[in-house]
């Protein structure tokens, strides 16, 4: 596991600043963003009068519970530009998430909302243990996804020097890594993996490239992941957090020093935890889902933003903001088997605890008659010297079976293929999930 022996970063004052200090800021910049998203946005006016709330009430960082929630519902029936406060001739940019389920969401940024992104993004970079002068590979892809544009931005804030590679052509990634020498690389865990996997089919050691850090966002990963690739690559794995609903990458970013979860930056973005089913906010330390409200954002306000994203919000550690969890599943993407609650995330922890096992899977989701039925497809490591022995693969097969069983309650039929036999992603997400049971 990499030994950090990165030097303590100057950093801004409102990242050491008292806790009385940090929520007088959020109480100012909140009454600011509540009254802006009633003044300029119709939704947001008629849901607030619907609920009988005015920006008036807003008194106390507590009374934001009063206010109605948003969601990517609402986001979605204001398609393309409904919800922006702003005239669109000062927006500056737009961009829109991937619209798999529908139309997309579509987000949009003043000159200032940019500038905003940069800094956050720069902030946390430099919590990632990057400096000015650092190369940064950026593997997120560049267009109406956040990701790349926002990585790029924000390295460029920080005084680095940007490698736009986007995703794809990954033979000509580890080219380009092995000539350029960059030493951060930011990108979604999975395509890291598929990275590292081309290295190593290449006859290169990941261990002996110039990369430092790897700046890993945009899917949820385990710990355990994090120890694989660490481990493999000879780098410092670091959780970035966004969504571009609320800006983008950067909204919360861990701290190489300490690792331990996500700072939230809680001087743009307020954040609450809730119960999923109640709506009711629920006391930091408790599991629920996270929910944002931007502070400072110009052309789209968001207020009480539902992430879907089931997390806890922690006490803080290397910085005075508060922390989140490990994101443990969504609170719509959660699969039911049989009456039992399964996080894709649950089963690639036990997969990553299985040393002959890649942490690459596939999750296949079908109906056999009234009866769901689980297949769990994994691939044995190419380094596992396994071969072509079945009796070796029905042996991890049983193995993960139980583990699946005892720990997460569901049956699961598990076939372990040949290295490689799973897709690689090539640009964005990993699909980890098929599901095929008929849509109610």
């Amino acid at each position: 596991m990499p030994v950090n022996t990165y030097a303590p970063p100057q950093l801004e004052p409102i990242e050491t600043a008292s806790v009385d200090a940090l929520r007088a800021l959020q109480l100012e910049r909140l009454k600011w963003s509540v009254r802006h998203a009633y003044d300029n946005v119709p939704h947001y006016r008629q849901k607030f009068e619907a609920q009988g709330v005015h920006p008036d009430d807003l008194k106390t960082l507590a009374d934001l519970a009063k206010f109605p929630f948003t969601t990517k519902h609402d986001l979605r029936d204001n398609y393309p530009f409904g919800m922006f406060a702003v005239p669109m001739e000062k927006v500056a940019r737009v961009h829109a998430s991937s619209g798999t389920t529908g139309k997309p969401t579509v987000v949009g940024y003043t000159l200032k909302d940019i500038d905003t992104w940069a800094n956050v993004v720069a902030r946390s970079i430099r919590a990632s243990g990057g400096r000015p002068g650092d190369m940064v590979h950026v593997s997120y892809g560049y267009g109406l996804f956040t990701g790349g544009m926002g990585a790029h931005y924000g390295a460029e804030r920080l005084g680095c020097t940007v490698i736009p590679m986007s995703g794809g052509q990954t033979e000509k990634q580890v080219q380009i890594i092995q000539d350029f020498k960059p030493k951060i690389i930011m990108v979604t865990p999975s395509y890291m993996l598929t990275i590292l996997d081309e290295m190593e089919r290449m006859g290169i050691d990941p261990k002996s490239t110039s990369l430092k850090i790897g700046i890993f966002g945009a899917e949820p990963w385990t710990p355990a992941m994090r120890l694989a690739v660490e481990e493999r690559a000879g780098i410092d794995a670091v959780d970035i957090y966004g969504l571009s609903e609320v800006m983008g990458p950067g909204v919360a970013n861990e701290c190489v020093e300490t690792k331990d979860g996500p700072t939230i930056w809680e001087d743009h973005f307020y954040p609450e935890i809730i119960n999923p089913d109640t709506g009711e906010v629920v006391a930091d330390g408790e599991e629920g889902e996270l929910v944002f409200t931007s502070l400072t954002k110009e052309a789209m306000p968001v207020i009480r933003y539902r992430t879907r994203d089931l997390t806890r919000l922690l006490p803080p550690t290397a910085r005075s903001m508060r922390r989140m969890a490990k994101i443990t599943g969504r609170s719509d993407d959660m699969l039911i088997i049989r009456g039992v609650n399964v996080f894709p995330t649950q089963i690639e922890e036990l997969i990553c605890k299985m040393p002959k096992l890649a942490p690459q899977y596939l999750l296949e989701v079908d109906k056999n008659g009234h009866m769901d039925t689980l297949t769990v497809k994994v691939e044995i490591s190419a380094e596992a010297n396994v071969g072509r022995h079945p009796e070796q693969k029905d042996a991890l097969a049983k193995e993960l079976n139980h583990h699946i069983k005892s720990l997460i309650g569901v049956s699961a039929k598990v076939i372990v293929g040949e290295p490689f036999s799973i897709e690689r992603v090539t640009i964005g997400k990993a699909k980890r999930v098929i599901d095929r049971r008929p849509k109610e």
